[in-house]
């Protein structure tokens, strides 16, 4: 179960919070990503070499379960969730105030 306010790190040391949880795995690739000082390590698993960046501040969502998360520390990521890809989310447009 991954709740909303969880905090996860990458192997590349990339972190991220849970902005809308559900029932799942969150992964870098085939990794499970680890709870922020959860004092597991990673055991030498490492990102793979062709991983795209994850930039700070942006947020990624999971297609099918809506679970969302917010990037608060860049790095290398295959970001999945359940073995599916996360996409960056895009922001909504606000109203203009004429």
């Amino acid at each position: 179960m991954i709740k909303a306010g969880s905090r996860y790190v990458t192997p590349s040391g990339a972190e991220l919070v849970v902005t809308k949880g559900g029932d799942g795995l969150l992964t870098d690739g085939d990794i499970p990503l680890q709870e922020k000082d959860s004092g597991s390590g990673f055991d030498g698993a490492a990102t793979s070499a062709d991983a795209m960046t994850i930039n700070l501040g942006r947020r990624y969502q999971a297609d099918e379960e809506g679970v969302t998360v917010l990037v608060t520390k860049a790095g290398q990521c295959e970001l999945r969730y359940n073995g599916a890809s996360m996409e960056v989310q895009q922001p909504r447009k606000l109203p203009s105030s004429d």
